[in-house]
């Protein structure tokens, strides 16, 4: 500031006073005392010396007062209608109501129960919108849907019992083939199956295996008189003369595209099937060199999908695991039952050694006794003599024990009789013909 009109340096003007820093409330300072019996430290423009206040007990709260106080925080509930309240359980379960609709709403789920099923959805449905929350749906979320759909409205027309293995190994292997990349669908796969008592190879792609499966399903489709996928007219093929008629049809590689036709192939046949009603299930499937009824073609298609879904996931690192128990069980039976008739078709080529003790049909003969352990195994007699013999514990020259995961690689040919880890006793002959009939049974 500069001096006013020659004042004398006395009455040099001054920056107002801005006050020091109060005292704390809690140091009991009066407030109302005359400034002029301030002591000197503590007039203003003078720094007060620092002084740490005294530690102050709290005041006793009476407990009369801490009921007030809580009474006076609970919440205003409204009184809401019914419509209403029902309005609100969307932002309640997305905890966006006031802490007074909360509790009206809540008051309310105690007393209605269909809005409190509603709640209890809307909660699980939020749930699955939380951020932390793993990308990857759980495995049995589709079991449980479709368990909760069909116990509310069960199916109309059903899937008969004997389709199911090949609805539910058809539906896994779409699902593998929806979670792959463009690329992965020209990944290498190797097929490998059994013959002519060593193991057969052949390269194909992801896209040319379920081309193949659509080929050999073609001829179930055939036999219920739906389109066939090689075009009508064509001569009767083996499966695997099928495929390569299929494969040398195709003007380019098979792509991703192939996925839509094989799907709706198998949509078609299950819902055929499930139409059809209870004679249809006998009807004859043609293999060329054998024939299998429908119900136990439907099984072998389940066994082939199942095992060419493995050979995709093993080419792209897809983890894939094998059939329910059920489904497994099944499969094995089939293969079981067409032991017999495969061990003779190899003793009249040479293949086998001769029958020894020839009964009358249906007759107990002697048998082999095959104990598949694990999910989906059991017990099951062998006849070694002739296919129309009855196999019988009672008979039984040799027993064979193996997984049953491992005895199916062995009837699809991924394996050789003699790398099959089986618990073997008794004769030796028949083990080694019986474990040589169910590597036969695979084909490409």
């Amino acid at each position: 500031m500069t001096r006013a009109n020659g004042d004398d340096g006395d009455d040099v003007a001054r920056a107002p006073w801005i006050p020091g820093p109060r005292r704390a409330a809690d140091d009991h300072a009066d407030l109302t005392a005359d400034p002029s019996d301030v002591p000197e430290g503590e007039k203003p423009g003078v720094e007060p010396e620092r002084v740490e206040p005294e530690h102050v007990q709290p005041e006793p709260v009476e407990p009369e007062r801490v009921e007030s106080e809580r009474v006076e925080s609970e919440p205003d509930v409204p009184v809401l209608t019914h419509g209403v309240l029902k309005s609100l359980l969307g932002a309640w379960a997305l905890s966006a109501c006031s802490p007074g609709e909360t509790q009206a709403v809540e008051d309310h789920l105690t007393a209605c129960a269909p809005c409190a099923d509603e709640a209890l959805r809307l909660r699980d449905a939020v749930a699955l919108l939380h951020e932390d929350r793993d990308l990857d749906l759980d495995p049995l979320l589709r079991s449980r849907v479709l368990e909760n759909c069909l116990g509310r409205r069960p199916a109309r027309i059903p899937v008969p019992e004997w389709a199911t293995p090949y609805d539910a190994e058809t539906a896994r292997l779409d699902a593998l083939l929806r979670d792959i990349g463009e690329s992965e669908w020209h990944a290498p796969v190797r097929l490998k199956w059994y013959e002519e008592g060593r193991i057969v190879r052949r390269k194909a792609t992801v896209a040319g295996v379920i081309g193949h499966l659509l080929a050999v399903d073609g001829l179930v489709s055939a036999a219920l008189g739906l389109e066939d996928p090689l075009g009508a007219g064509t001569p009767e093929l083996s499966p695997s003369e099928r495929t390569e008629a299929y494969w040398s049809g195709l003007d380019r590689p098979p792509n991703r595209s192939i996925r839509g036709p094989w799907r709706d192939q198998s949509h078609t046949l299950i819902r055929t099937v499930s139409f059809a009603g209870r004679g249809v299930a006998d009807l004859t499937v043609t293999y060329k060199d054998f024939a299998l009824p429908l119900r136990d073609s439907l099984l072998e298609r389940a066994f082939e999908c199942w095992v060419h879904a493995d050979d995709i996931a093993n080419a792209v690192a897809y983890p894939y695991a094998a059939p329910s128990g059920a489904h497994l069980h099944s499969m094995i039976d089939l293969a079981a039952r067409l032991l017999p008739g495969a061990l003779a078709n190899r003793r009249r080529t040479g293949l086998a050694s001769p029958a020894r003790h020839l009964v009358a049909a249906g007759a107990p003969g002697r048998s082999l006794h095959l104990e598949v352990e694990g999910a989906g195994g059991g017990h099951w007699y062998i006849a070694l003599d002739s296919p129309a013999a009855l196999g019988s514990p009672d008979r039984a020259v040799a027993q064979v024990a193996m997984d049953g995961v491992e005895f199916c690689q062995l009837v699809a040919g991924h394996i050789s009789p003699e790398e099959a880890a089986a618990g073997q006793d008794g004769d030796r002959e028949a083990i080694r013909d019986v474990l040589s009939a169910a590597a036969s049974l695979s084909r490409l």
